[in-house]
């Protein structure tokens, strides 16, 4: 089995091409590196939102049992005992 490059400056240089490729390489993978980013970055926004609406659906909850609290004993006082 015969190697495809003699030498590592061989590999690099890559027949005389090896700028453009190394150059198509560095894109590819700062352009995969930039996905991965964003894709983190929006589960995190994704995951931060997520516990925005459950924090205010619970206070929205507690809210109601305080106002029904209130509408309850508004309606129907207690009467002071002797």
């Amino acid at each position: 089995m015969n190697p495809a490059f003699n030498s590592w400056a061989a590999f690099f240089a890559m027949g005389g091409y090896g700028f453009y490729i190394w150059l198509a390489v560095a894109a590819t993978l700062l352009s995969l590196l930039g996905l991965w980013l964003q894709t983190r970055w929006q589960h995190q926004q994704l995951l931060a939102d997520i516990q925005r609406r459950e924090a205010r659906e619970k206070r929205i909850q507690q809210a109601n049992k305080s106002q029904l609290a209130r509408a309850k004993n508004a309606a129907h006082p207690q009467e002071k005992q002797p």
